[in-house]
């Protein structure tokens, strides 16, 4: 199968050996997204501030591919701890409409922020 590396110019690049996304058959596989503008700047104190960026991000990545996060099929969340989980979710919720992607949100020892954001993007 044929894996072709998606970038886009309006989210951050990559900080390490990984393409921000990757198109493999009908799906866009967006690699983690923090809350860093496109010229790499940390965006966001509060933790809703932060969840909009890491999901601009990874729209803009969508949107290089074709699509936009509305299509993600999975979505997986990671904050720094599960106290921020209701801040985060209701942003998440002002973001997404119905239906939402399927989503596992985990506790990570994130450094330097509090959010990041992977997800899987049905193209088909």
């Amino acid at each position: 199968m044929a894996r072709t590396p998606v970038l886009s110019p309006d989210a951050p690049a990559p900080s390490g050996g990984y393409s921000q996304g990757i198109v493999a058959g009908d799906f866009l596989y967006l690699s983690g997204q923090g809350p860093y503008d496109s010229s790499g700047a940390r965006v966001g104190t509060t933790i809703a501030e932060q969840v909009r960026q890491v999901l601009a991000n990874l729209d803009a990545v969508a949107r290089a591919a074709g699509a936009t996060l509305q299509d993600a099929v999975r979505v997986g969340m990671y904050i720094s701890d599960m106290e921020h989980f209701d801040e985060m979710d209701a942003e998440y919720r002002r973001f997404f409409s119905e239906p939402r992607p399927a989503r596992t949100t985990i506790q990570s020892d994130l450094v330097g922020f509090d959010v990041e954001g992977d997800a899987v993007v049905f193209l088909g």
